[in-house]
């Protein structure tokens, strides 16, 4: 078992709490069309594909772990994760784009993930969810398109929930390590966050500079952000972290 993940019972209530606000307020309002420039797009179809997956891997793992409530939080965890997959599909049709069958960035992730236990899971998924918050925090703001906007929003709500989530977890789970080793793996960690981080600047950087944020400043951001991320997972109070954007 990857240690003791009790207490997530309140995160199962604010999953299901969200779920009712999503079906309360609705859709964005698809039919008003979404105009963006080409190497948006192509960004936003990278991004859309590593959304999508059906998280059976992560699922399976969360229920060895043990613990009831985690493994619930873990599927709701997963179906707004689709939903960020949705709505970004549903955007790219409304600007008439494809969505792709997929993207070796997102295999590379999947692979990683997949190697061991639950720890390993979830500190790669957790750079997915670190790059994820800056890469949609600039799709919010860097566009005048207003369906934009509005998904990236969205799902930047979502994700901002999420890393605390996922720092409560790697909280107890690194908390089974010696007390000389957690901070070489977060430092670790933090280095293959720069890695992915470099690539995802390179590989989105003209879709970056249409949104206003250059390829240096995303990482500075991206990095500066994780050390409120690390700082939350070796804490005692993982959920006091908050996003700083």
């Amino acid at each position: 078992m990857d240690g003791d993940a009790g207490g997530f019972a309140k995160w199962t209530r604010r999953f299901e709490d969200e779920r009712e606000r999503r079906r309360a307020q609705g859709d964005p309002e698809w039919g008003r069309g979404a105009a963006l420039h080409p190497a948006i797009w192509g960004s936003v179809q990278r991004f859309q594909v590593g959304e999508d997956g059906d998280g059976a891997n992560l699922v399976g793992k969360a229920d060895q772990a043990g613990d009831a409530d985690y493994g619930r939080a873990v599927r709701l965890f997963v179906a707004e994760e689709q939903n960020h997959a949705r709505l970004l599909a549903r955007l790219l049709a409304a600007g008439g784009m494809p969505t792709l069958a997929g993207h070796w960035s997102d295999t590379v992730f999947v692979r990683l993930r997949r190697l061991m236990g639950l720890r390993m899971e979830l500190l790669v998924l957790m750079i997915a969810e670190v790059v994820a918050l800056r890469y949609y925090r600039a799709l919010r703001d860097g566009t005048d398109d207003a369906l934009t906007s509005e998904v990236a929003r969205r799902i930047l709500s979502d994700e901002e929930r999420h890393v605390p989530f996922h720092c409560e977890r790697l909280h107890a789970s690194l908390a089974e390590l010696p007390r000389a080793v957690r901070r070489p793996v977060t430092a670790l960690w933090r280095l293959l966050l720069l890695a992915v981080c470099l690539v995802v600047a390179a590989d989105h950087g003209p879709a970056l500079r249409r949104l206003g944020v250059g390829r240096l400043r995303f990482a500075g951001d991206v990095m500066s952000s994780s050390r409120a991320v690390v700082s939350a997972v070796l804490a005692p109070r993982p959920d006091a972290w908050t996003s700083t954007g």
